[in-house]
């Protein structure tokens, strides 16, 4: 990793990105979602002051642990202007997103519970699917395949002739996999 001498104050955007480890075309896309900034020269080039690598750091760490950057451009919108982000803030910052990433690992974790139960279920419907109809608005309905169409309504793809023989939409399976 390149060194910065002290005595300079801004970086290029390739230094910042040397040097953050980020790609420039992260550090653009950073700079237009309001996340850092830069003066321009007159020769309208970039330049960073130094304490946007902390910046960027604090950017990249609170995106591996899934912080969106919406809500990370609000948090350091909270510091003065061009402070470098401190422990302190990243501990206040972090106590503040632990009940939000706490209820994301839930969600993931009823959704790899009920991803193997969805598959083997058979029901074959979307409308009462825990993985896509999460609130089952349609359950109170009643449960199973015929809620794939209603009454009278043909499914897509069948014809008269080939409901002949059909005797009709079954119960299916049931809350207990589906809902």
């Amino acid at each position: 990793m390149p060194q910065i001498p002290e005595k300079i104050h801004e970086l290029t955007v390739g230094q910042l990105a040397a040097r953050s480890g980020a790609a420039v075309s992260a550090l653009h896309f950073y700079e237009a979602k309001g996340l850092i900034s830069s003066r321009r020269t007159t020769g309208n080039q970039r330049r960073y002051t130094r304490d946007t690598l902390r910046r960027v750091a604090f950017v990249r760490a609170a995106q591996r642990v899934g912080i969106p950057l919406a809500t990370i451009r609000e948090a350091l919108a909270e510091l003065p202007e061009e402070r470098t982000p401190t422990r302190e803030d990243w501990a206040h910052l972090s106590e503040a997103w632990r009940s939000e990433l706490d209820e994301r690992i839930k969600q993931l974790n009823r959704l790899r519970d009920h991803l193997t139960d969805c598959i083997g279920c058979g029901c074959l419907s979307l409308a009462t699917c825990v993985l896509s109809n999460p609130d089952d608005v349609i359950g109170e309905r009643g449960a199973g395949s015929r809620l794939m169409t209603e009454p009278g309504e043909r499914r897509k793809g069948r014809t008269p002739r080939d409901r002949g023989s059909d005797p009709g939409p079954g119960p299916g399976p049931g809350p207990e996999k589906c809902g």
